[in-house]
């Protein structure tokens, strides 16, 4: 709806990454700029945030500070895991939303996460429609899996990959030196799509890359893997680097991590972890050759000193649009990148539904897998080639990055 006058309320959710803050710079100092936004909330800790009705008066904040959250990792107001019910199912948590929104008079909201969190952004949306309260809501994406459906791709990921593909490059000198055979087994982040896995193709343009990678998107199988590892032993002075993602699964569909899985998270996913351990274990069994285990884990994340300033820049023009369209009258929509790779790289913001974002996971396309299931197209390296590009770092004091901090004032009404 146009013209809406009235509050804003921003939160994150999901798991952080290097550049999810500079969205939300992009939300808050574009909102404080508006005139039809009369406040501009932060919600801590997402929507439980809302819920609880724990909301940062953002206009208490320096401007300065703002603007460092270009340069700040990770989830400056705290992010959550928390999935809603389906209204008909439980009202609850609804009513209580639309109770808080009445209060301070929201008339935007904007929802800052992956697939999960634009199934929740969708279902606010949906309620507060069928509630007569008349609310634009926006998503604005982030996941460093980059698996949201109809963008080309998400804030965050070029960051990560730009982490991975230069962490591999120092790795593959490292492991290299001695004389002595290695099989290096590296873990990447990745449930269902093996965006973050595959960026390993970029240090092997560089020469520096893993010999085998393996994604979710081909069924692993443990006697090929072998095999694979031997033939790259045979010809490589018994030293060997391979990539795998978390989430590489069986024939059957059951993921492998899930063997060494011990627990689930809020959304009822297995927590996946420790393939690279239990592969690197089966390797050394089945060649004698020495292996080395290595999980990149949470430093994949939020690794804001190998940002990539296309990244900081896009995340932050995923922020500041959802603003502007949210003001000139759209609403339950989700912002989406559409990128020009013919002459240079091109990037604009544009919208989508909610309902086509949420749940849904975009894989990378089956003819970008190559050589059997274990390497990347040129395809995917000039796709994700101009996401990497720049620096984007914190100012440095005593040597050390100078990250936003914020005074997260609450709000009182």
């Amino acid at each position: 709806m146009k013209n809406l006058v009235g509050a804003c309320i921003f939160g994150q959710s999901g798991g952080p990454t290097s550049v999810i803050n500079a969205s939300a710079a992009g939300v808050f100092l574009e909102a404080l700029a508006q005139k039809n936004i009369t406040k501009v909330y932060g919600a801590a800790h997402g929507i439980r945030g809302v819920l609880e009705e724990k909301l940062y008066d953002i206009s208490q904040e320096d401007k300065a500070e703002l603007e460092l959250l270009k340069y700040t990792p990770s989830s400056a107001l705290g992010s959550v895991r928390y999935k809603l019910k389906d209204a008909a199912v439980d009202e609850t948590d609804y009513k209580r939303l639309l109770e808080v929104f009445k209060k301070y008079d929201v008339r935007y909201f904007f929802y800052n996460g992956g697939n999960d969190s634009m199934d929740t952004c969708n279902k606010i949306s949906k309620y507060m429609k069928s509630s007569g309260w008349d609310c634009n809501i926006i998503g604005v994406p982030k996941t460093i899996d980059n698996d949201l459906f109809g963008t080309d791709h998400c804030p965050g990921y070029g960051s990560a990959a730009k982490y991975i593909a230069t962490t591999l490059m120092e790795i593959n000198l490292d492991a290299k030196v001695y004389d002595t055979g290695l099989v290096a087994v590296i873990e990447i982040m990745g449930r269902n799509a093996g965006w973050l896995t595959a960026a390993a193709a970029l240090a092997g343009e560089k020469g520096l890359g893993a010999d085998l990678i393996y994604l979710p998107e081909v069924p692993f199988d443990m006697d090929k893997f072998i095999s694979d590892i031997k033939a790259v032993l045979a010809k490589n002075n018994n030293k060997c680097i391979v990539c795998v993602s978390e989430g590489i699964k069986n024939a059957d569909g059951k993921y492998v991590g899930e063997f060494a899985a011990s627990s689930t998270d809020a959304f009822g996913h297995a927590q996946l972890g420790g393939v690279a351990y239990m592969l690197a274990d089966i390797v050394k069994q089945k060649t004698g050759i020495k292996t080395r285990a290595i999980e990149f884990s949470l430093m994949q994340r939020c690794g804001a000193h190998l940002a990539s300033k296309t990244d900081v820049e896009e995340a932050y023009l995923a922020g500041a649009s959802a603003v502007k369209f949210a003001v000139d009258g759209e609403t339950d929509k989700m912002v989406i990148f559409e990128c020009d790779r013919t002459n240079g790289y091109k990037c604009r913001s544009v919208t989508i539904p909610l309902e086509l974002a949420a749940n849904t996971e975009k894989k990378i396309p089956k003819e970008w897998i190559i050589n059997d299931g274990t390497a990347l197209s040129k395809e995917f390296i000039d796709y994700a080639l101009p996401l990497i590009q720049g620096d984007a770092k914190a100012p440095l004091v005593d040597g050390l990055p100078r990250f936003a901090k914020l005074k997260k004032v609450f709000a009182k009404i």
